[in-house]
């Protein structure tokens, strides 16, 4: 009597659909990531060059604060890209965590972390908004969240009238502003870079340790087959926008810390966002994506805008450059996802 025939193999229910090996997705992360790290060493020496102590400790933390809050956007906004999606409404979202704050808040420390726990909260329903109306309601992300940057907008300007009132207590500048004095070594530890070293080593984990981040990447890659075997991709996407925006209020958080209130706080951060995600060699298509490299890709642009600062351009030259740059991130992106099919 001949064998039953076996049923051919499943992937194990849950778990993404991921082509090649641990070690040839680590090769293909390593080339798509390696120009941006040299590109932010190249901008580091010119701006060593042009300013010698830049590179003294006190210096380069001093750097590292100011770049903190794009880096950990670019983090988030990295989840939603390599997922398949686009989130544009992060730097609105920073704008509504500064303003809330200052107005509820008022100076008064003893509100300081009710309301933070308030933004949080804001952050949270903001990324399932986004989340539902994408994956439920089928409206794309790039749609979605410009509705939502401009929700977000004109809800600030209706509440505030156009000027915000309030201010920030030091108990809620001190993630942005302070720092652990006398520190060994370095002298002194800004917060914002403990913040940002401890929410970067997180998304790193996340993405790249778990299976939750393989599911991003498989569903960004391919999400049919992602839901063919197993993946909940709309909870997933969902999921990925919740990140995004969390960590969105919490560079609000810190750029808080040293900026002022007002109603144009996170503008045009959600396009540096997305640039820093694909100078580090992310697709936009999805599937593809190192945190290591977005986090290089946002410190290499804090870089540029530092050295052209150096060099005296006017902030509408910077402005331009800023722009260039953008159409060439996402024209280098559009080759790259060529390249992969």
């Amino acid at each position: 009597m001949s064998a039953t025939p076996t049923a051919p193999e499943r992937s194990a229910p849950h778990e993404p659909v991921v082509k090649g090996s641990a070690a040839t997705r680590a090769l293909k992360t390593v080339k798509g990531t390696a120009p941006v790290f040299v590109l932010l060493i190249i901008l580091i020496a010119l701006i060593a060059q042009r300013t010698p102590v830049f590179l003294e400790p006190p210096v380069f933390l001093a750097f590292l604060l100011q770049a903190a809050p794009l880096v950990l956007l670019a983090c988030g906004q990295l989840f939603v890209i390599v997922s398949g999606e686009f989130d544009l409404s992060v730097g609105s979202l920073m704008t509504v965590t500064v303003v809330v704050a200052a107005r509820l808040i008022d100076g008064d420390p003893a509100k300081t972390y009710r309301v933070m726990a308030l933004l949080f909260g804001i952050g949270l329903l903001v990324g399932l908004v986004n989340g539902f109306v994408t994956t439920r309601l089928r409206v794309p992300s790039f749609i979605t969240t410009l509705g939502m940057l401009f929700i977000l907008d004109g809800a600030v300007n209706f509440w505030t009238g156009g000027a915000p009132r309030g201010s920030l207590p030091d108990n809620f500048r001190v993630f942005g502003r302070s720092a652990i004095e006398d520190f060994p070594v370095l002298g002194r530890l800004p917060y914002a870079v403990i913040v940002l070293v401890v929410l970067g080593a997180v998304a790193i984990y996340i993405l790249h340790f778990t299976d939750f981040g393989r599911r991003m990447m498989s569903t960004g890659g391919n999400p049919v087959a992602s839901e063919l075997s197993g993946v909940n991709v709309a909870r997933v996407k969902t999921a990925a926008f919740v990140l995004s925006a969390l960590f969105a209020v919490a560079a609000g958080i810190l750029y808080g810390g040293f900026t002022n209130v007002s109603a144009r706080v996170g503008e045009g951060f959600e396009l540096q966002a997305i640039s820093a995600v694909v100078l580090g060699g992310a697709l936009l298509g999805g599937g593809r994506g190192s945190m290591g490299g977005a986090m290089a890709g946002a410190l290499s642009l804090v870089a540029l805008f530092r050295l052209l600062n150096l060099y005296g351009y006017p902030q509408e030259i910077r402005d331009a450059i800023q722009g260039l740059i953008i159409i060439a991130a996402v024209a280098l992106a559009a080759l790259r996802s060529r390249a992969a099919r």
